[in-house]
């Protein structure tokens, strides 16, 4: 599953880390037990940490207050068709080697398969598939696949080749603002900034070009498509996210000893400016514990502590400036298929991504063939017609998969989440703090934290896993 990968292992250690979990030798005449962890949030993060908790022999207890564990990878049932759906589609890369860590080691690699050939539709139903040369070196072996993009004039692939070449040599402190501005000024054309570049960027980001910091678009570019030959791939889930994260990795948990409690909303953490003492239950109730991990979300984690806890954690101002983007899922159902593809790229649309999930009819029920479209940064979706923004999704179908002008729609339903991830503006990275902080037995998880990754899988497992 590794091959030309970097070796998947636990995150790079930053210069100055140390773990907040420091075991103490056992006295032969005085048995310890094993450090009592609480982790607070059952999102990717939150499972991450539990995982590198266990490898470390803590006793850990996790505290979500949804019922359902996976956080924003989590799926529904909808009602009209009985179908389990997911929020929104959740992919991750081949670049993502501490995710596939994560899934290696719960056991829930299977439920993902893995994409070598990526299909990207031109504004005219063109399509054109995207996979590395099987004889060139990275980082030139997507050079033939971007050489084949003919939906972009032969001039503006030959520029698109150039300024990739000249990112990946820019040192990362060395670039400011937005890659909106440093395309222009690489005299990108407009067709080109929309056909390729926003195509890559919007989906992998979150954010809109003329908004996203380039150092986040550099990441992208190096890391994803330049750095290693499967960098690029892509793993789509066989089965809906709840199955994975919410049945199976719950199950796991559980069996190698992790207490969950789900359904379980924590009023405090509680100590002073020193230490963590434990949390505080709604009822009241005070738990204590060794240690404390923090894995909610950036909007939540500033109400969470203790005032004196709180005083004692600066870097938490700069969190409450984190914006964040919109995600749009459109799950349409079809009385037939309109195409035969796994997912594609719709080029200069407002479909983004098309992912599809081919479930057959079912008797005396209105579920068809089921797809999902996925547009990002989908902020100026807000206040629009969720049948409007439906009808417009399927009018991009049908301009480009003949099979869909016949097709008939038996169900709709988008899906708009308006905080799905946070907005990579220039500077955002002074706003992310590191997961220690200055109290020894207090750590904090998330993607929004400083992994050096956008808001992915990726970034949670990283930081689920430096946090212990």
């Amino acid at each position: 599953m590794y091959d030309g990968l970097p070796s998947p292992s636990i995150a790079p250690i930053p210069t100055g880390w140390k773990p907040i979990v420091q075991l103490v030798p056992m006295n032969d005449s005085v048995p310890l037990q094993p450090p009592r962890l609480a982790i607070v949030g059952g999102g990717l993060a939150g499972m991450a940490a539990a995982v590198a908790a266990l490898r470390r022999g803590l006793r850990v207890e996790m505290f979500e207050s949804r019922r359902r564990l996976g956080g924003r990878a989590g799926s529904f049932i909808d009602p009209a068709t009985g179908t389990t759906v997911d929020h929104c589609q959740h992919v991750a890369m081949g670049c993502c080697t501490n995710w596939a860590d994560f899934c290696r080691r719960t056991g829930v690699e299977d439920c993902f398969s893995r994409h070598r050939r990526l299909h990207f539709i031109s504004p005219v139903g063109q399509q054109t598939d995207f996979a590395a040369s099987r004889w060139l070196p990275a980082p030139l072996h997507l050079a033939p696949g971007l050489l084949r993009l003919r939906y972009l004039s032969l001039a503006e692939r030959l520029g698109i080749a150039r300024s990739l070449w000249r990112l990946a040599r820019t040192p990362a402190q060395a670039l400011q603002g937005t890659v909106g501005d440093w395309l222009r000024q690489q005299r990108q054309s407009p067709r080109a900034i929309e056909r390729f570049w926003s195509v890559v960027l919007v989906s992998a980001l979150g954010e809109t070009v003329d908004r996203a910091s380039l150092g986040a678009a550099r990441k992208v570019f190096v890391d994803g498509f330049l750095a290693a030959r499967r960098a690029y791939e892509v793993l789509i889930p066989r089965v809906p996210l709840g199955e994975i994260y919410d049945r199976r990795l719950r199950q796991w948990l559980v069996d190698h000893g992790v207490q969950v409690h789900t359904g379980t909303r924590i009023r405090r953490i509680r100590g002073d400016g020193n230490r963590v003492t434990g949390i505080e239950l709604p009822d009241g109730t005070h738990r204590p514990f060794d240690f404390v991990i923090a894995a909610v979300p950036w909007r939540r984690v500033g109400r969470l502590f203790d005032p004196s806890i709180r005083a004692a954690l600066p870097t938490l101002d700069a969190v409450e400036q984190i914006e964040s983007s919109a995600i749009t899922a459109a799950h349409l159902w079809f009385d037939r298929p309109i195409t035969g593809l796994p997912h594609a790229a719709l080029i200069g649309r407002l479909s983004q991504w098309l992912f599809a999930h081919g479930q057959p009819p079912i008797e005396d029920s209105p579920s068809g063939h089921y797809y999902q479209v996925v547009i990002s940064a989908s902020g100026g979706l807000a206040g629009r017609d969720r049948d409007e923004v439906a009808a417009e999704v399927c009018d991009d179908l049908k301009a480009v998969f003949p099979a869909a002008a016949d097709a008939r729609l038996l169900h709709r339903r988008v899906v708009t989440h308006g905080e799905a991830v946070f907005s990579v503006r220039p500077g955002i990275e002074r706003l992310r703090p590191p997961q220690q902080t200055p109290l020894a037995n207090l750590a904090l998880a998330g993607d929004w934290t400083a992994t050096g990754w956008p808001a992915t899988m990726e970034g949670a497992v990283r930081s689920g896993y430096l946090g212990v």
